[in-house]
């Protein structure tokens, strides 16, 4: 079985000298709390898919990749495998929270996302598996 690849953005600003990563609240309520990503289409680059996945789930534009944090396997609660690419991303001049309609289609079609930065890894609790590399950010 091949793993289903999968790209994860950690979006970060700094903020009064502190670094921040943005989260967003998904509207059915156990998707919970989340980190903009989405499945790498064939043939796609990851960091190309990451680009895509944050500007479809967040609206943003102006941001840069700085670098993959980090690559693993990791088996979803459907028993699929997963093989994630989490990047750091950097943004500047952006609200504090927004919401915003997904622009990718899908399942995501007519939901509303709620957005807003977290300053700790412990801060809010993410869906299993996002918040695996936080600590490579907040360290």
């Amino acid at each position: 079985m091949t793993p289903i690849k999968k790209a994860y953005g950690y979006v970060t600003r700094i903020k009064e000298n502190k670094t921040q990563v943005l989260v967003f609240q998904h509207p059915i309520a156990e998707a919970g709390i989340q980190i903009p990503k989405g499945t790498v289409q064939p043939e796609e680059d990851t960091q190309y898919a990451v680009i895509r996945e944050i500007e479809e789930e967040t609206g943003l534009r102006n941001f840069h990749v700085e670098k993959l944090l980090a690559e693993d396997l990791w088996k979803n609660d459907d028993g699929a495998i997963h093989n994630r690419f989490f990047y750091k991303i950097s943004i500047s001049n952006v609200a504090d929270e927004w919401d915003y309609e997904p622009t990718g289609g899908g399942e995501e079609e007519g939901l509303t996302f709620h957005f807003f930065w977290i300053s700790s890894a412990n801060e809010v609790e993410l869906i299993r598996g996002h918040g695996d590399y936080l600590n490579l950010i907040f360290n």
